[in-house]
């Protein structure tokens, strides 16, 4: 089979203007970047205001491989599959970070025959979106560290100093860094560090606003640090919120684009889900839903991380009401919670696979606790066996879990008809969907709440530092914020050994970090870093650029 990359550049995009008009969308609410891809006006959504929301349909998955288990591209494919049986529907994902492009994973557009294109575009620069984010945080640095130094009137405690800088690349030499070194006139010195851009502040922020007004106002609330008196010091306090949010201006409209098949799709937003809430923006999503009878969105990593902050943090904030959930589970991951090494996953092994589904299990159970129908959707793989793949099917059918193989990596829209159907009847089914907690809950509830339902935990232990930044919170009045967990991708628990379910474990908090702005509050558990770091081998050794400007490599 061909690459994702070879697939991608064989194929014939159309004219945006061409998709827009699917979704009766006019040239003057297009900001077109090039012929295949475009930004929405945010007029827009005043002009959409009064139009029926459609389904929402989120995408999850089981606790993943390195490699991921193919959830975009089940995205795609599903919606690619419910275009093909004349639904109108707009899928909604996330904006790739260049840190995971260049270092594990690669590319985060789909896969195969099921991807959003121009890939190329997607994966790297796009529409200058990330690079607008880091600006914008960065602007906040540099008034910050100038404030400092030109007399430093709010009284900053250097120490005190929560504020980091990002930048969009996996760069671990940046996690700890010293600023103002030298001369006098090259600032205070003072410790600092830099977050990958996908996990600042800003980027959340961009993602749960509703329009610049409401994003201006968050900027304002990011907490700076604290005087040395241990009054709180935020953006509003140094006048930058307006000039912050000049930065954004077209980083807030949405990006349109298409998949291979002609579907219409807005990637907009990118927050990680392991340290950050994992999905794509709310103004995205508001909008599809006011576009389409049916949207197909995604979050973040399995779904005891992007799931439960989905449906926790974003739908509260959004007033969203998903109507089903697909988890995406494949045979590869199953066998790897069987106790399967990694470079052995080709190899057939059913009693591994069947030992597996303890973690499938866990996660069908999380999403039953919000009370919303499902549908297992099998990616099935070139390696997979027609044993595996049977003894998979027989063991959702024998725990009553609705189940679809889906081939839509090999087969495109062809292969995610059945998947489409079954998740059809899903989204008819009644949705009593209900969060985990409310806001106004203490926090040590919250967090409590999250670690035994979604991850099996016994309970949470709180760091002495964490339970110091606990009760500053609570002096604040901070507590009345939403939680995300700051969490391995690779385990159920904080350790990401502990694969498939584990049992009798605690979560321990070790950091906690108020994102006022966003409006909740960063839990840092086990060793999960915000500034990742590039492998050995990183993706980028295998990429290359020929002299007409063909890109090799990306997947």
């Amino acid at each position: 089979m061909k690459t994702d990359i070879q697939i991608a550049q064989e194929n014939q995009t159309e004219p945006i203007v061409s998709i827009a008009s699917k979704l009766s969308i006019g040239e003057s609410d297009l900001q077109p970047f090039g012929h295949d891809k475009a930004k929405l006006s945010l007029e827009l959504n005043k002009k959409l205001k009064d139009q029926q929301d459609g389904k929402l349909i989120l995408v999850t998955a089981i606790t993943p491989t390195p490699a991921g288990e193919g959830k975009t591209t089940t995205t795609v494919g599903l919606g690619d599959a419910l275009n093909a049986l004349d639904k109108k529907v707009v899928i909604a994902l996330r904006e790739p970070s260049m840190g995971p492009v260049f270092g594990v994973k690669g590319g985060a557009a789909g896969g195969g025959y099921a991807q959003v294109v121009p890939m190329e575009d997607i994966n790297l620069h796009f529409t200058g979106d990330m690079h607008a984010i880091t600006s914008a945080n960065n602007l906040i640095a540099a008034c910050l560290d100038n404030h400092l130094y030109q007399g430093n009137e709010l009284e900053l405690d250097k120490e005190q100093i929560t504020f980091k800088r990002a930048l969009d690349m996996n760069d671990r030499s940046l996690r700890s860094i010293l600023v103002g070194q030298g001369a006098k006139s090259n600032g205070i010195e003072r410790a600092d560090g830099f977050n990958i851009a996908v996990a600042s502040e800003i980027m959340a922020i961009l993602c749960l606003s509703k329009d610049l007004d409401d994003l201006k106002e968050k900027i304002g609330s990011i907490l700076l640090g604290y005087s040395t008196s241990g009054k709180s010091i935020h953006v509003r306090d140094l006048g930058i919120q307006g000039a912050v949010t000049m930065l954004l201006k077209d980083a807030i409209k949405p990006n349109l684009v298409q998949t291979l098949e002609h579907t219409p799709a807005l990637v907009h937003g990118g927050p990680f889900a392991n340290i950050a809430h994992g999905c794509n923006s709310l103004m995205a999503t508001k909008m599809a839903l006011k576009l389409g009878d049916y949207v197909v969105t995604e979050a973040g990593f399995g779904a005891d991380l992007g799931a439960e902050k989905f449906l926790d943090i974003k739908c509260q904030i959004g007033s969203l009401k998903p109507n089903a959930v697909v988890i995406v589970a494949t045979i590869r991951a199953l066998k790897m919670h069987g106790g399967i090494e990694l470079d052995q996953l080709k190899e057939e092994n059913v009693n591994a696979l069947l030992s597996g589904t303890d973690n499938l299990a866990k996660h069908i159970e999380s999403i039953q606790k919000f009370d919303l129908p499902y549908v297992v959707a099998i990616n099935r793989f070139p390696t997979d066996t027609d044993e595996e793949v049977k003894a998979l099917q027989e063991w959702c059918v024998t725990n009553n879990h609705p189940m679809a193989l889906s081939t839509v990596f090999s087969d495109g829209s062809k292969g995610g008809i059945q998947l489409a159907e079954l998740v059809l009847d899903a989204v008819n089914k009644d949705s009593n969907y209900k969060p985990f907690y409310a806001k106004e809950d203490k926090f040590i509830d919250k967090v409590t709440t999250i670690a035994q339902k979604m991850y099996g935990a016994n309970g949470v232990i709180l760091t002495d530092n964490a339970q110091q930044q606990l009760n500053q919170i609570i002096e604040n009045g901070w507590e009345d914020l939403y939680v995300c967990m700051a969490k391995t991708q690779n385990s159920l628990s904080d350790d990401p050994k502990k694969r498939n379910r584990p049992t009798d474990f605690d979560i321990t908090i070790r950091e906690l970090r108020p994102s006022l702005g966003a409006g909740f509050i960063v839990c840092l558990t086990g060793k999960v870093l915000t500034m990742p770091g590039l492998p050995k081998v990183p993706a980028a050794n295998h990429m290359d650029i020929d002299n007409d400007g063909n890109i090799k490599g990306l997947s």
